[in-house]
């Protein structure tokens, strides 16, 4: 093994990790939400304003998560915040009231955008570095976070059903995470020229904060909506099977699966894909499938036609997420945090207009904004500065092989 292609796998490793900690973290005290709503004897709607806090935070940490990055830099900062998570996980076990959980919930979602950001800034500065793809790749493994995290959730709960034992094995799980990945994070260092798409990416000092650029902010709509499309499958999509399309209760699950395993499974292979194709092209023409697909499948009607049309989604957006981090990872810390909290805030705010727009009209119709949103990205997308075609590595990487 060459030693660039030793250290390209090393750190590939140590940067997926922080992605699976998110995934895990989040999904560890999401999985337990039913225990704390009845230790604190909470209704449905203080359950929620919950997870909108956590949400909240997020989506708020942009201008403190800008000046973090350039004040520590992503390797620091990832290390604090995945740190962080654990530390929000163990207090989460021991919250005595629900105004406390709230606080907690808050800077979890501070922590939430600061690991964001600084996972994703190091993903991009990899592909920077090695002129390689993986950052579809390093998305699928919060996915795999998410998928342990609930499976150690199932397994502590079959052996008892306290939060300060479940939460104090995930804490030190997290931690042990952490440890493992430091070595192999990538010091943070001036940022290299690279080519892209007809346009020089832009440029920010490193003192004060910079006003968004137009490019930074087709970036973030493109990313609003993404997420929007993202956020409304995982909400709707069972409902819509069951009142629309008249599922029956084994099949109307179906459509999360459906969403959630193309996409899985499109990210693991989304890198080969931009390799041969290119960041633009690969956005440009999966969102437009997502909503194409989604639309036809809306004038069919039937639990099939609707079940590949929400496979289109799954498959066409993807390489969204990756792909705009990417490009906004190369316009400074700025630019990555003002796109990552524009995402968090199409996540939080699109189910909730859908559902708006459901009330008024039917479903139906609210669907239909989610294949208009899908076809929005790809309008987006023509107007952001793309990097450009990487030639295909000689060999695989280690998380799994190019589609090439």
């Amino acid at each position: 093994m060459s030693p660039v292609r030793g250290d390209f796998r090393r750190s590939q490793l140590a940067i997926g990790a922080l992605f699976l900690v998110l995934g895990f973290q989040y999904a560890s005290w999401v999985s337990r939400v039913p225990a704390l709503k009845a230790r604190l004897g909470l209704g449905e709607a203080q359950i929620g304003l919950l997870l909108m806090t956590c949400g909240i935070g997020a989506a708020v940490s942009f201008p403190l998560v800008a000046v973090l990055m350039r004040r520590f830099g992503s390797r620091l900062l990832s290390v604090l915040s995945a740190l962080a998570l654990g530390v929000i996980l163990l207090a989460l076990s021991v919250v005595p009231n629900y105004p406390v959980t709230l606080l907690v919930l808050f800077f979890d979602g501070v922590a939430v955008g600061c690991l964001n950001v600084a996972m994703n800034a190091q993903g991009a500065a990899l592909e920077a570095r090695f002129e390689r793809t993986t950052m579809s790749r390093l998305h699928a493994t919060f996915s795999a976070g998410s998928l342990i995290a609930a499976l150690l959730a199932s397994g502590v709960n079959a052996f008892t059903g306290t939060l300060a034992v479940h939460f104090g094995i995930a804490a030190v799980l997290l931690a042990a995470l952490v440890a493992a990945a430091r070595p192999g994070l990538l010091a943070d260092g001036p940022p290299e020229p690279t080519a892209a798409e007809g346009a020089e990416p832009a440029k920010e000092g490193r003192r004060g904060f910079a006003l968004p650029t137009a490019a930074t902010l087709w970036m973030g709509l493109a990313m609003v909506f993404g997420t929007v499309t993202e956020g409304a499958m995982n909400d709707w999509s069972a409902l819509y099977l069951k009142d629309v399309v008249h599922a029956g209760a084994g099949l109307a699950p179906m459509g999360i699966a459906v969403v959630s395993v193309m996409m899985v499974c499109a990210r693991i292979f989304a890198d080969g894909w931009r390799t041969r194709f290119g960041d633009g092209r690969i956005v440009r023409t999966g969102s437009l499938l997502a909503g194409l697909g989604l639309a036809l499948a809306l004038l069919a009607g039937g639990v099939v036609p609707t079940l590949l049309g929400f496979a289109c989604v799954g498959l066409g957006v993807a390489a969204v997420t990756p792909c705009v981090y990417v490009a906004a990872a190369r316009q400074g810390p700025d630019a990555l945090s003002l796109v990552a909290a524009m995402g968090t805030t199409g996540l939080l705010a699109g189910p909730a207009v859908i559902g708006f727009i459901a009330g008024a009209t039917g479903l139906l119709w609210g669907m239909a904004a989610v294949a208009a949103s899908a076809a929005l990205v790809s309008l987006c997308a023509t107007r952001i500065t793309w990097p450009a075609r990487r030639e295909a590595p000689a060999e695989d990487t280690l998380l799994t092989p190019d589609a090439v």
